[in-house]
This record gives C-alpha cells, sequence and structure tokens, in this order.
C-alpha cells in the first residue's frame, strides 16, 4: 500500500509509560481504555499496558478495526479502514477515512466510502492505496474498482470522483476473475508528488498484466490521465512504490515493489533498473525509504546498503511461531517503517506479529504482550510511540521507553 506525506505526528503526551514486554500474551494485559477515551489511554499507557483502540468508526466486526494504511500530516495521523463483516448487509459496507490528533488513541470520521467504490468479495480491505493531501483537502483511494478522489464532507459521508484508468479487455484474463469486460481493472499503488501536481496510479491485479500511468493536476483540481509508463520489467503485481523523497516536489526515482523484485524508475529518462541484493521471488508488501531504502518482503527484511543496494537481513532471529519458539530469518514481513526522528529505530508488521529494531535492524525482539494475529501497518509517532494495526486490532505500544525499564521481561534473561 502507498501512503503519502509520512511527516510524523506528534501525541502530546511527552513521556508515555508503555513498554511491550516478551511474556505470553493474555486479555489482562491489553487496555480497553473506557470506550477508547483519552483517559483510558493515558492510565494503560502509565500502567505499561498495550492500548487496544476503540474509536474506530463502522462495526467493529473480523478486522474493522484494522487500520490498513496511515499517513502522518503535521501533527495529524489518517488511517483506512474496511467494515467489511459479514454480519453488515452488503450494501452498508463500507470503507472509511479517519483523523487523529493524540497519536492514534481516539479517531474522527472524516469520510465514509460506500459499497460502490470497492467490492468487497474479492479480497477487498487488504491493499488498499492511501494518499493524503496535505490539510485533508482530500485524499486518493485505490480499491479493486479502480482508482478515487474522495472529498470529505460535513456529514461525514464522502463525495467520491473516479479517476479514469484501464478497464478489463475483451480478451480472457490468465485467471478466473468475477470481473466482466468493460469494468475497472483493479488499482494498486499510487504515489503523489509533494507540490501535488502529479500522481502516479499502478493497475493490475489478476485481471490483467500491470500497467502504470502518470496522471497530472487539471485547473479544477480533478486528475487528468498523461500517459502510460512503458516497459515494466515485471509481469507481477503492483504491491508497494515510494518515491525517493517524498517530501521532494520533483523526485528524481520512484522505488516500485512487486510479487517478485524491486525496481527503479529513473523519472528524467524513464529508464528502469533493478535493485541490487534483493533475493529471488521476493513478494515486497512494504517499503519505506525514511534512511535509506527499507524493504519487508515475503521473505525476510531488507537493510539499506548504499544507492539503489539492499542486503538482506541473515543475522537476526525472528520468533516465527510463538508456541514451538521456531526462529530463523525467513519472516513473512507485510510493512516496515523506520522512526525519522531516531533512525535506529525500526518496527515490522509480520503475518506472526509485530518486531522491532533499536540497532538499525541488526537484532529484533517480538513484541508478545499482543494478542496474537497478522499485523500489516505501523505508525511512528513524534515522541517515539507506535501505532500498529492489524487483523486484531489497531493497539498503542511505547517498545522503546526507558520508563519500564525495570519491568521489561525479555527472552534469554
Amino acid at each position: 500500500m502507498a501512503v503519502m506525506h509520512i511527516g510524523r505526528g506528534g501525541v502530546g503526551w511527552k513521556r508515555l509509560a508503555l513498554v511491550v514486554c516478551v511474556v505470553a500474551a493474555t486479555m489482562g494485559a491489553w487496555g480497553q481504555g473506557g470506550a477508547g477515551s483519552d483517559d483510558g489511554a493515558r492510565r494503560d499507557l502509565e500502567s505499561c499496558r498495550v492500548h487496544r483502540v476503540t474509536s474506530l468508526p463502522g462495526s467493529h466486526g473480523y478486522a474493522g478495526d484494522f487500520i490498513e494504511a496511515m499517513a502522518g500530516d503535521g501533527d495529524v495521523v489518517w488511517g483506512l479502514t474496511a467494515d467489511l463483516s459479514e454480519a453488515v448487509p452488503a450494501a452498508s459496507r463500507a470503507m472509511y477515512i479517519s483523523r487523529s490528533e493524540d497519536g492514534g488513541a481516539m479517531w474522527t470520521q472524516v469520510a465514509r466510502v460506500d459499497s460502490r467504490y470497492f467490492d468487497a468479495r474479492i479480497g477487498e480491505g487488504l491493499r488498499n492505496g492511501f494518499i493524503v493531501a496535505p490539510g485533508g483537502k482530500y485524499f486518493v483511494i485505490t480499491t479493486q474498482r479502480g482508482a478515487f478522489q474522495v472529498f470529505p464532507q460535513p456529514s461525514g459521508n464522502a463525495m467520491v470522483k473516479p479517476i479514469a484508468g484501464p478497464v478489463v479487455p475483451d480478451t480472457p484474463p490468465k485467471v478466473q476473475i468475477t470481473k466482466k469486460p468493460g469494468e475497472p481493472v483493479r488499482a494498486n499503488v499510487v504515489e503523489m508528488t509533494a507540490d501535488e501536481s502529479r500522481l502516479i496510479i499502478g493497475y493490475g491485479y489478476f485481471d490483467r498484466s500491470p500497467l502504470l500511468f502518470r496522471y497530472r493536476r487539471g485547473a479544477d483540481g480533478s486528475w487528468i490521465e498523461d500517459g502510460q509508463i512503458g516497459n515494466l520489467p515485471t509481469e507481477m503485481d503492483l504491491l508497494t512504490a515510494q518515491f525517493d523523497d517524498p517530501k521532494n516536489a520533483q523526485p528524481r526515482f520512484l522505488y516500485l515493489g512487486t510479487g517478485d523484485q524491486v525496481f527503479l524508475l529513473n523519472l528524467r529518462t524513464m529508464g528502469w533498473s533493478r535493485v541490487d541484493g534483493v533475493g529471488p521471488d521476493s513478494a515486497i508488501h512494504g517499503m519505506t525509504v525514511v534512511g535509506g531504502l527499507h524493504l519487508a518482503a515475503c521473505w525476510g527484511v531488507y537493510n539499506p546498503v548504499g544507492p539503489g543496494m539492499v542486503r538482506r537481513v541473515t543475522n537476526a532471529k525472528f520468533l516465527l511461531h510463538r508456541m514451538s519458539d521456531e526462529a530463523g530469518s525467513n519472516i513473512r514481513a507485510y510493512g516496515i517503517e523506520v522512526d525519522a526522528r531516531r533512525p535506529q529505530r525500526l518496527v515490522v508488521t509480520a503475518i506472526t506479529g509485530v518486531y522491532v529494531s533499536e540497532d538499525s535492524g541488526q537484532s529484533w525482539r517480538r513484541l508478545n504482550d499482543l494478542p496474537d494475529g497478522e499485523y500489516r501497518s505501523a505508525h511512528f509517532n513524534a515522541d517515539g510511540t507506535v501505532i500498529v494495526s492489524g487483523m486484531p486490532g489497531t493497539f498503542l505500544v511505547n517498545p522503546f521507553s526507558d520508563v519500564c525499564e525495570p519491568r521489561l521481561k525479555r527472552r534469554g534473561r
């Protein structure tokens, strides 16, 4: 999932007293916070407990509190959720955009995107692109039904404007899909320049080979197709993308993570090259360019070693399955975040939990106070606390805090 404006939002509490201890997770270890109240979060943090976030919109059914993409814009954190629970009637299912001004403790709905603009039957809610324009003036999301510009409204619903893109051709697809010829191709990766003048959107996910298009912003603020980016060096799905410098209005390169590799597009020559050091058949689920290119892949984590070069972490032992204590470097990682203010601190979200590093990714430990499950997204706040989210829900943690150090229990000590 691509996310724009990765500035790190502030929490407002000077010292959040929370640490994740490596012990068996129990319900008693997770603070409930009194309907997600700010006071409840404070009590949990001061008691060195994980704080469960309960203020996101929707039914709170299965995976309804999973923030699939987050973006920071000053002191505000934005999040995209999808309420696709079977307990919710199909016509009432929705995607929500919410904002938090206290580092993720409390969330307020700003836009509701109804079921006309996505398809919950074929994997919606896991790989939606999410872009936030400065100040939250509008958003860009990608779904199974294409790409859309979303404008928040006072009612809480949203004005949604489709962005023109390719459609399913008459020729049979590579695999059987539920779409018909003429329907929009699934949109995936999306990136926008810092001055909001240019947009890049990727398309294709089972319904046809991958495509990449450029867009320019028109006088009325809408996005106008500006041509296809040709010679894609892959036939695999497009999974993640980032500019080399998201704050630069004229970035030089675009990193593109696919179902097998990472490629680099020179935005001046429009030529492609391959990032050196990525192993074969490495689905690149997530990336960040903070402190250099870091990758979260199907078979491991990669750290930067130079321009256009990465190296897979092999010395670190991730705890893969808590019950059997299996350890190794072949972790299935979905997301990786680096603290922009303290770049030696990293968080990885994975199919087996959440892992943190305090030494630039050389060694890692698992956050075992979180409930078991698959985690996908994370966001560093200004004070070093972290929002982590996945199928079990959304939680506030502070694994790097010194406040609770006397209570910290780590495996092997």
